[in-house]
């Protein structure tokens, strides 16, 4: 019998608010750790130390603040849902219309209209859930009891679901957690490596303490961190989402991979300036369709899949 961790749904929304306070945690004690503890006093002692100090603190304090803009705006955007009433429109390319067959044709109020429909085209989407159509991409998340556009998976640590409105702010979050753990497991190493050796240990016990707990913290999440960073990547790069990867173990015919370029702009958006900030240009709003989550570009030569 397969464990269904979605059994448990309410208490997975309840442990995402613990996980918001934990993140903030560490943060709090990393801070304390590079910035109170050990670089800050730094800044003062004159010459090349000073100068270290200078350009951690500095790189420290900006790829915090990144950090948090993105995590805040995975955990506060609506990762995009079903707009009330959606239903799929005609495939003008070959000439169907996914509603024909059904019961009244163009509004299917009731759920066993919506089934007939859906018999007289299998290329209908329906969720029993939500009694209503799901578009391309779409998946139902039990832990938000509600269907999401382009869903990837639910996240206990921002209490919320990564779908196409907040994937790329939950990219960039990885992406600068990564680098802010990086920087401070490398600028703590010198600190940490005298707990094994010899040589003498300055600071107080409460100092030392967050020092130690900070760099083995970090040490673990950048490490980690790497892992899911690089898998993202690979998702990215071939226009595919972690529940599309599992279920249909995607392969070169995979109609909705583009080339790497126009993957990434589904992403990212094609404005340059706002690839690594958490915040879509009006123009990509406006004029990029997928952005919204409710169609996206194939293949011409993708009707097998």
């Amino acid at each position: 019998m397969t464990w269904n961790v979605f059994k448990y749904c309410s208490i997975l929304r309840a442990l995402g608010s613990v996980m918001i306070l934990l993140v903030l945690g560490i943060i709090c004690v990393s801070y304390y750790a590079v910035v109170v503890a050990n670089y800050g006093p730094a800044l003062f002692d004159g010459g090349l130390d000073s100068i270290t100090a200078f350009v951690v603190l500095s790189l420290f304090h900006f790829l915090l603040a990144m950090l948090l803009w993105s995590y805040f705006s995975v955990v506060i955007t609506d990762p995009g849902g079903v707009p009330p009433n959606w239903i799929p429109t005609p495939d003008e390319e070959r000439g169907d219309d996914p509603l024909v067959g059904s019961e009244d044709g163009i509004n299917l109020s009731s759920n066993q209209s919506a089934m007939h429909g859906k018999r007289t085209n299998p290329g209908i989407r329906f969720c029993q859930k939500c009694n209503r159509f799901k578009p391309p991409r779409c998946h139902h998340c039990s832990v938000c009891g509600r269907c999401i556009l382009k869903m990837d998976h639910h996240c206990v640590w921002v209490v919320n679901c990564v779908g196409a409105l907040n994937y790329k702010y939950f990219l960039l979050f990885l992406f600068y957690t990564f680098l802010e753990t990086g920087l401070v497991t490398v600028s703590l190493l010198p600190v940490f490596i005298p707990f094994f050796t010899d040589e003498e240990i300055h600071g107080t016990p409460g100092s030392l303490v967050a020092t130690f707990i900070t760099f083995v913290l970090n040490l673990a999440f950048v490490l980690s961190i790497m892992g899911f960073l690089i898998m993202h990547i690979s998702l990215v790069k071939r226009n595919t989402t972690t529940i599309e990867a599992f279920e249909k173990k995607t392969t070169p015919k995979w109609h909705y991979d583009l080339g790497w370029k126009l993957n990434f702009q589904q992403v990212f958006g094609k404005k340059k300036n706002y690839w690594f900030i958490p915040a879509y240009s009006e123009d990509d709003l406006e004029r990029v369709a997928w952005i919204k989550g409710l169609e996206y570009p194939t293949r011409p030569y993708s009707d097998d899949l």
